[in-house]
């Protein structure tokens, strides 16, 4: 380190420019008098005095002013800078507390340079979902985070978990740590999705080893989240075995999230469930909502094996009319996408699934 940038970090620390000279005096000479300091430091004797005094507050120096001629010794630069490091970690706590009382603003583009900051990032992505969570992470961190989804499924939450770097993992460990989980032996990246608006992706060496020099990029985009999903069911998924789904949950049930009416109408089909379906809907391209009543006959999806998808990530619900949506139907048959469907009959914002009478 050159002297400029020794003498820019010590100014960081708060220290003036006539200040880090006097320091830097005293330091090569471990130890003398105001006088000899005074001289080579290009200030006034007095200025000495006055700024040792404030070196010695921070324990930088200590001046012996029980001998005369009063003399300043340089601590030590280890315990300086052991002090130093205490005393902002006392800061810690409070700044955290003040911290957490301020509604922090999302940042729709943001890159995060360290793991600690990754696995912060994580845990707070599961604790804020309220709909869907999907989740691809090494095996090596899913101790660390069992507690949180088991959290998040608790709360109704959709977990799709794709577990990578060991395909030995037993079955057993992810009951009730997600709704559908696949394992895969290769390495992934890490990739996080919340709500459909909220994403977080990182290589898969940022979370392994703690100096990786990669970074992450935290996304909050209604727009650009999706393609994150996207990449995730079109580009890993596929790749992974499936070890655990979830039980079809007791009907009747409303979901907001499309892909878990999806998953639930496919774990009913499969049981041999008959299963009514009440959902709001538009036409597709159009604004006006209507209510579709029917019968579920079909699906049309990626989450589970095997799979019934005509493309990537498609997610669709069969439904037969019960005399069609209240804005006029005119077909028997109908397809209910998600949202911003474009292929299906109709854009769905929630579903209802009951028992058939």
């Amino acid at each position: 380190m050159d002297d400029a940038t020794l003498a820019d970090q010590l100014r960081q620390l708060g220290l003036s420019e006539k200040e880090v000279d006097t320091y830097l005096t005293i330091l090569e000479h471990g130890e003398a008098k105001a006088s000899t300091v005074a001289e080579d430091a290009g200030v006034s004797k007095r200025y000495v005095y006055s700024v040792s005094e404030k070196l010695d507050d921070r324990g930088f120096v200590d001046v012996i002013d029980h001998v005369v001629p009063t003399t300043i010794r340089a601590n030590p630069p280890d315990e300086v800078v052991a002090a130093l490091t205490s005393d902002l970690e006392s800061l810690e706590p409070e700044l955290t507390t003040r911290y957490g009382n301020v509604s922090e603003q999302e940042r729709e583009f943001e890159v995060i340079k360290t793991r600690t900051t990754i696995l912060k990032r994580i845990r707070g992505l599961l604790e804020r979902a309220e709909e869907e969570v999907t989740l691809s992470i090494p095996a090596t961190l899913l101790e660390e985070f069992e507690d949180e989804l088991r959290a998040t499924v608790d709360r109704g939450v959709l977990v799709i978990l794709l577990v990578t770097g060991d395909d030995a993992i037993p079955e057993s460990r992810f009951e009730g740590a997600a709704s559908v989980v696949r394992r895969w032996g290769e390495n992934a990246p890490m990739i996080v999705t919340a709500d459909r608006h909220l994403g977080l992706f990182a290589p898969n060496e940022m979370l392994i080893r703690s100096n990786a020099g990669a970074q992450g990029i935290a996304l909050s985009q209604a727009q650009l989240v999706p393609i994150i999903v996207g990449s995730f069911f079109g580009n890993y998924w596929p790749m992974a075995e499936q070890v655990y789904v979830t039980d079809p949950a007791p009907l009747p049930q409303t979901y907001s999230d499309f892909r878990h009416a999806v998953l639930q109408s496919t774990l009913h089909l499969e049981a041999g469930d008959e299963v009514a379906i009440s959902a709001e809907v538009r036409p597709v391209r159009t604004d006006d909502y209507a209510t579709v009543v029917g019968q579920l006959v079909g699906v049309r999806q990626s989450l589970l094996q095997p799979t019934r998808d005509t493309f990537a990530v498609e997610n669709a619900l069969i439904v037969e009319l019960d005399g069609g949506p209240e804005s006029d139907a005119g077909e028997e048959i109908v397809t209910l996408g998600g949202e911003g469907a474009f292929v299906e009959d109709y854009e769905t914002r929630s579903v209802t699934l009951e028992p058939l009478e």
